[in-house]
């Protein structure tokens, strides 16, 4: 039976991978584009995520201004700091709303990305780095779930049309967090895929 549990796992993540590719293919290309024009003109991405989707955004920022898979000069990428144990943190009630967009405010420059994550498109914290972001001139990235396809929550709506919505359109955390993470890892190479020119991935 426990096997059988893990099993249906890997199901459910590979079913999902399949129906999600050609859905968002085309918001992931415009994301990258957007990360490359910003990266290229001395801009930097400024990554943010509610609750765990904080370490996601851990995650892009190291292998960004490290590397993905092929060596390359440093790419600017800063996580801002979150509580990835905070229970609330993905809803319309966080305890400290603000803290994200403090750092949007201190650090974020016309030109830069924010690359936001929020599973549920309702983080108050979130929403209120989008707002941040938008009074510095920079262009977001937001990566969602949990609604259907063009809705996004409060997050989605705030968007602007130069925005980019990438969202996932299920309703289990740990699913959607598996296609933030494949999205993540197609912007870095994407990112050195033009930087570089094509070349096969490392295995």
């Amino acid at each position: 039976m426990l096997e059988q549990r893990i099993q249906q796992h890997f199901i459910d993540s590979a079913d999902l991978k399949y129906q999600t590719g050609p859905v968002l293919s085309k918001p992931i290309s415009q994301a990258m584009q957007a990360i490359l024009a910003c990266v290229t003109s001395g801009g930097k991405v400024l990554a943010c995520g509610a609750g765990v989707s904080g370490l996601l955004a851990a995650q892009f920022a190291a292998q960004f201004v490290g590397r993905f898979e092929r060596e390359r000069p440093e790419l600017g990428a800063i996580a801002l700091p979150g509580d990835a144990t905070d229970p609330a943190a993905d809803g319309a009630e966080a305890a400290d709303a603000d803290r994200f967009a403090r750092q949007v405010r201190a650090l974020g420059q016309a030109g830069d990305v924010l690359l936001a994550l929020s599973i549920s498109g309702q983080s108050a914290s979130v929403l209120a780095a989008v707002t941040a972001a938008h009074e510095r001139d920079m262009t977001v990235v937001a990566l969602l779930g949990n609604t259907a396809p063009g809705a996004g929550g409060s997050i989605g709506r705030a968007l602007r049309e130069t925005d980019v919505q990438i969202s996932v359109p299920h309703e289990r955390a740990a699913r959607i967090h598996e296609i933030h993470q494949i999205a993540l890892h197609c912007l870095c190479d994407g990112v050195d895929a033009q930087l570089l020119g094509e070349q096969e991935a490392s295995s």
